[in-house]
């Protein structure tokens, strides 16, 4: 069986690594990387290319947490009876961790905005794995599984 609460509680850890690296190393760095680089449109008005990166890199650690989070719920309700929908919910959240939030660290700290269009993949994993976690908690309070 896998550890889902161990690998939420890792990604939990290393979301909160990423988030101070961002609060704390990241903003003179994408200063300087992003000081040729236009402003983006938000909204209708122009933001600092340097701001958005640096708001696209905490939205990867803020999601990652978030997700972290789910996993160890994963975790808690796979403990006493594990299910397909459990297992599903797990791995969509790992690859939409990996997908998503890796996505929007890599082209923040790359300069690759084309690696943005990886995300939405890793958003619909995430989407795909609270559903399967509703399903498990169904499933575990009625004493059904998907698997048999």
């Amino acid at each position: 069986m896998i550890g889902w609460s161990r690998a939420g509680a890792v990604f939990a850890a290393l979301a909160v690594i990423l988030g101070a690296f961002a609060a704390h190393g990241l903003e003179k760095q994408f200063e300087t990387s992003y000081e040729n680089v236009p402003a983006k449109i938000v909204a209708g008005h122009p933001v600092p290319a340097a701001h958005k990166a640096l708001q696209d890199f905490r939205t990867g650690a803020q999601y990652q947490f978030y997700h972290a989070i789910g996993l160890m719920l994963v975790g808690l309700y796979a403990r006493d009876r594990s299910s397909r929908a459990l297992t599903i919910a797990g791995w969509a959240f790992v690859v939409g961790i990996i997908l998503f939030c890796g996505s929007l660290y890599l082209l923040t700290l790359l300069q690759q905005p084309k690696l943005g269009a990886v995300a939405p993949f890793g958003g619909t994993a995430f989407i795909v794995g609270w559903v399967a976690l509703a399903i498990g908690i169904r499933e575990s309070r009625s004493g059904e599984t998907a698997s048999s």
